[in-house]
Formats: structure tokens, C-alpha cells, sequence
């Protein structure tokens, strides 16, 4: 038997399941203690975020909170993963393209030039720049981080790791879309649904174990900027959002952080995605721009899923 309460997070669906229905409350708890804790730490929606204080905007050495060394951590390891296509270091690009203006640095860098469209040249991303030694943090003057490539992913994996080590249930975590699953799994399998909208190819399939998936898209979120539309995936190498070869991309990994990480890598590296995801060995489906799927790696083709 399992129970499960579902709300609103950062303005997307979140859910929690666990197979101790008596424990749900103790462990909606732990999740909110965790997303509190990393909404506090570094939510590009509040200005007042550890991560955008003026200390580390203008680039001098900052004592972090560990909850900030975690998830700046997690933020690096990805660009290292996916070779620098995922990258914390492109906040001034989504502000140069009319993302949360507010984290605009006070001075920025003197090589910027406008393009014709009025927007800014941002030059090419690179997280080697940033220094986390102990628990300080250096982060050069007009370099802006961005941490929601991975910070809900590892909210999620956090949030699993501490209900099934201390509450003792299985338990699958959903922030909006990036899932982690711990502890004992219940009969069937933990049941995701792969769903981008009412009008996008859906799926369903059933986790084993302690595992995760990630969907990263290219359908939301979305703004218009200059009378253009965006997306939120940035290609570190242009500034700009990456091309759309892919609509969404979901991958199933051991944590939620690395699923995410491959799934938004993939998007990034356009027609070359395909074979990057592949060599990794992890299970995932792809939608391309035309609708057409590209399952690979194991993942289960129509006629074997979930019911």
C-alpha cells in the first residue's frame, strides 16, 4: 500500500509517495525542510538567494552555507560530466535574454557589445573560472551562476536519501519532473508518466530500486524576448538558446542529479545528442522537433511499458 500528496513548487507539479502511508507527513516534512533549504540557497525567482549576494557578485571570496557547497558542487560535477554543455556559469546570458533581470551584476564585463536586436554578446560560458575551496567561494566579478540545471535534481535526490535513511519506507519524490526513488519498491514498480503536455507523446514506465529519471524540454518554460520566443536551455558556447533538434529528452540514471545532467546535455548537443546519450549507457527517450522517438540504451520500446 502506498499514499501520496501532491502540491505546487516553483511554480510546477511536485508529488511524494511512500509505502508507509502512516509516515506521510513525517516525510512531506523532510521535502520541504530540503527545498526550503535550497530555495534559500540559491532560487534565481528571489534576489535576496545566498548565491546572488553582493559579496559573491563582486567577486571577492565568500563564506558558503553546505547546503550552497552541495549544490554548487553538483552544479560543477555536471559541467564536467556533459563536457561543459551544461554549465552554471550562463546566468548572464538568461539575463541578457529578458530572464530575471534582477541578477543583473553591477558592473559587467567591459568586452560586452550589443547585437543589432538590442540583446548583449555574452561571451562563451566557463565553469573553470569558478574556485569552492572548503566552504568559500570565489566567483569572478560579472560571472552571474545559475544553478537550475541542477538544483532541483539534487532536491529530489537529497529529499529521497534522507526520507529512506531515516523514516526506513521506499519513497519516490517528484519535483516537477525530476524524480528519485529510494528504499523498498512497491508491487508493479514505481509508475512515472512521460508527459510534456496533453498534446506531446506520453509514456509510462515503472522504476525498480533506487533510481531516478529526468525530462529536460524545450516547451517550457518560455518567454518572448525582443519579439522572439525562448527557452530555458542555454547553450553555453553561443549564449542563446539551444537549438531545438530535441523537444524533450528523459533518461533514467542511479540519481537524479546525473539523469538530469544527460538529459539537458543532449538537448545542448543538438543532432550530436543522440550518440552522446547513447555512450553513456543510460536508458532514455528522446523526442526530436518532428515528434519522431528515439529510445535507446534499453529503454522499453511502446509495446513493452507499463500499463
Amino acid at each position: 500500500m502506498t499514499a501520496t500528496c501532491t502540491w505546487r513548487i516553483w511554480g510546477l507539479e511536485a508529488s511524494l509517495t511512500v509505502t508507509d502511508p502512516h509516515r506521510l507527513g513525517e516525510a512531506r516534512s523532510i521535502v520541504d525542510t530540503i527545498v526550503a533549504d535550497v530555495d534559500r540557497a540559491c532560487s534565481r525567482s528571489r534576489p535576496d538567494a545566498e548565491l546572488y549576494g553582493r559579496s559573491i557578485r563582486r567577486g571577492r571570496p565568500t563564506r558558503i552555507s553546505p547546503a550552497l557547497c552541495t549544490l554548487v558542487d553538483a552544479a560543477l560535477d555536471a559541467a564536467r560530466a556533459s563536457d561543459g554543455a551544461v554549465d552554471p556559469t550562463v546566468g548572464r546570458a538568461l539575463v541578457s535574454l529578458g530572464r530575471n533581470r534582477h541578477l543583473a551584476t553591477e558592473s559587467g564585463r567591459p568586452e560586452q557589445a550589443a547585437h543589432a536586436d538590442g540583446t548583449l554578446h555574452v561571451g562563451p560560458a566557463d565553469h573553470t573560472v569558478i574556485r569552492r575551496h572548503g566552504d568559500m567561494l570565489v566567483v569572478p566579478e560579472g560571472i552571474t551562476l545559475d544553478l537550475d540545471a541542477t538544483a532541483k535534481a539534487v532536491a529530489a535526490d537529497l529529499a529521497a536519501d534522507v526520507i529512506a535513511d531515516e523514516i526506513g519506507c521506499g519513497v519516490m519524490v517528484d519535483l516537477g519532473g525530476d524524480i528519485a526513488a529510494r528504499g523498498e519498491t512497491p508491487v508493479g514498480g514505481w509508475q512515472v508518466t512521460i508527459d510534456d503536455g496533453p498534446d506531446e507523446p506520453r509514456t509510462q514506465i515503472a522504476l525498480q530500486g533506487d533510481c531516478a529519471v529526468a525530462t529536460s524540454s524545450t516547451l517550457h518554460p518560455r518567454w518572448r524576448h525582443r519579439g522572439r520566443s525562448m527557452h530555458h536551455i542555454i547553450d553555453p558556447a553561443t549564449g542563446l538558446p539551444a537549438e531545438e533538434r530535441w523537444r524533450t529528452v528523459t533518461v533514467v540514471a542511479g540519481r537524479c542529479v546525473d539523469a538530469n545532467t544527460v538529459s539537458t546535455a543532449c538537448i545542448v548537443k543538438g543532432a550530436a545528442g543522440a550518440d552522446w546519450v547513447a555512450a553513456t549507457g543510460l536508458p532514455a527517450r528522446l523526442v526530436a522537433a518532428d515528434r519522431s522517438i528515439i529510445g535507446c540504451n534499453g529503454w522499453p520500446a511502446p509495446d513493452r511499458l507499463a500499463a
